[in-house]
């Protein structure tokens, strides 16, 4: 089960951190400062501290909130930022007219 966890995780990660800022800001660094190990050190440093920020409080949360209204809430603003972002999409397609 801990296997199983873990791959689902790693995969999950993954692939959501493909083709985000972060990737491009580490690409952008790499190409322009020609250090791709300090940009792989630097960036791989600042994710690992992000990720335990991000488990550390997702473990006090989960003690504090019942799983269920935490999933509720997520989705809520998941929602939200969803929205969000097609109006903005909505928005810049039409100034651009």
């Amino acid at each position: 089960m801990l296997i199983t966890l873990l791959f689902t995780t790693f995969f999950t990660v993954f692939l959501a951190e493909m083709g985000d800022k972060t990737q491009l800001t580490t690409i952008t660094l790499s190409s322009t400062t020609n250090k791709p190990l300090a940009v792989f050190i630097g960036s791989s440093v600042a994710l690992i501290l992000a990720t335990l920020l991000g488990a550390l409080a997702g473990g006090s949360i989960a003690n504090l909130i019942p799983a269920f209204l935490l999933k509720l809430l997520s989705g809520i603003v998941f929602l939200i930022l969803g929205i969000k972002l097609l109006a903005e999409s909505r928005k810049d397609s039409t100034s651009d007219n």
